[in-house]
C-alpha cells in the first residue's frame, strides 16, 4: 500500500477508472453477443441489435477501451453476418 497521499489518491482514481472499464468492455461484448445469438435465431430485431452493437463498439474506441483498427474489425465482421 503507497504511503504517500498523491499515491494514495492515485490508487482510488485507478480502481474507480478500472471499474469503469470493465463495464463499458462488457456492455459491449453483451450487445456483440446479443446480435449474434438473434442474427442466428433470424429474429425480427436483428437491425436494432446491429446498430446497438455497432454504437457500443464507436463508443469503447471512443474512450481507448479497444483499438481503431478492432473497431473497424468488429463492425465488418457485425455487418457480413447481417448481410447473410
Amino acid at each position: 500500500m503507497p504511503q504517500i497521499e498523491s499515491a494514495i489518491k492515485r490508487v482510488r482514481t485507478n480502481e474507480k477508472a478500472n471499474a469503469r472499464n470493465v463495464q463499458q468492455t462488457s456492455a459491449m461484448r453483451t450487445a456483440i453477443k446479443k446480435f449474434e445469438v438473434a442474427a442466428e435465431a433470424k429474429a425480427e430485431n436483428v437491425q436494432s441489435l446491429y446498430k446497438e452493437a455497432v454504437k457500443a463498439v464507436d463508443q469503447a474506441e471512443t474512450k481507448g477501451l479497444i483499438h481503431k483498427n478492432k473497431a473497424s474489425r468488429d463492425k465488418a465482421r457485425l455487418a457480413r453476418v447481417l448481410a447473410r
